[in-house]
């Protein structure tokens, strides 16, 4: 099924973040049924430093394309913002597609951004905007849909939001995506407005400015798709400072071993039985 078509449907899709092929792989096996890559989650594991700009289109074109490699699902991916004006756009398209992108998601902030629920972000011209949404939709190849991203909110005010994201919906985004809502009555009002017109998408980040909300209630409201961009990352860093403080407290993995796999359990879960089999049926002696 295709990623347009899923949204399509009446239940709201799970999108969960990752990063690597691990996490996708992991993702799979919990049976969703599409995945979210994040500037974010690469910025934050392959530099470890913060979700400001610094991730280039490179980097997260082989992401992507790792992750491509491991997993059939459908991945929606962040192109921040485009990484330049209009031209840079349509070239991100091109090569995010060609890694196996289903879905870019383009956003209004100037460049370089900033997370979506940090402070002191700042916007382009909405028309500018509609530009880089347009020279997408010129460039693409296949039927890879365009998220359409406003973080007005923060920066312009609820009313300034909508008006940006109804212009977006007119310019041909295929999801809407208005960021940051600050309540529940943000998410319902984004939902009353839009909900029907065009799929709508929120974003749970956990301890960033919206509340985090269960995607049944999300879906009662109007929304068609809920991310948990960096719920993976925020999980990780937590179990590995945990690890790396026991480890240098016992000099042994003994104690945290209940909170690990063991070397057989991790090769089971990443497919090393699957794959030597695989290797064994080309060696010409089956």
């Amino acid at each position: 099924m295709t990623l347009r078509k899923r949204i399509a449907r009446n239940e709201i899709l799970i999108a969960p973040g990752v990063y690597d092929g691990l996490t996708a792989a992991l993702a799979g096996q919990a049976e969703f049924e599409a995945l979210y890559l994040s500037g974010a989650a690469v910025a934050y594991t392959r530099l470890g430093r913060p979700d400001i700009g610094l991730t280039t289109a490179s980097e997260m074109a082989d992401t992507m394309a790792l992750i491509a490699d491991r997993t059939d699902l459908p991945v929606i991916i962040d192109a921040d913002t485009g990484f330049g004006n209009a031209l840079n756009a349509r070239r991100t398209m091109q090569s995010y597609e060609r890694a196996g992108a289903a879905a870019l998601q383009i956003e209004d902030q100037t460049y370089p951004k900033r997370c979506g629920h940090l402070s002191d972000k700042s916007l382009i011209p909405t028309q500018e905007m509609v530009g880089k949404i347009a020279a997408m939709a010129d460039a693409r190849r296949h039927d890879t849909l365009i998220f359409a991203r406003t973080d007005a909110i923060a920066v312009e005010g609820f009313e300034a939001a909508m008006d940006r994201a109804e212009t977006y919906v007119e310019a041909g985004s295929d999801v809407l995506f208005v960021e940051a809502p600050r309540d529940t009555d943000e998410l319902s009002r984004i939902a009353e407005r839009f909900a029907g017109r065009v799929p709508l998408l929120a974003n749970m980040v956990e301890g960033g400015a919206t509340p985090i909300t269960q995607a049944s209630d999300l879906e009662e409201m109007g929304f068609d798709i809920v991310i948990f961009p960096g719920g993976i990352v925020r999980a990780l860093a937590h179990a590995a400072r945990d690890y790396y403080e026991t480890l240098h407290k016992h000099g042994s993995n003994k104690p945290f071993s209940n909170r690990m796999f063991n070397f057989d359990g991790l090769n089971n879960a990443i497919g090393t039985p699957q794959m030597l089999e695989l290797g064994r049926s080309y060696d010409g002696k089956s």
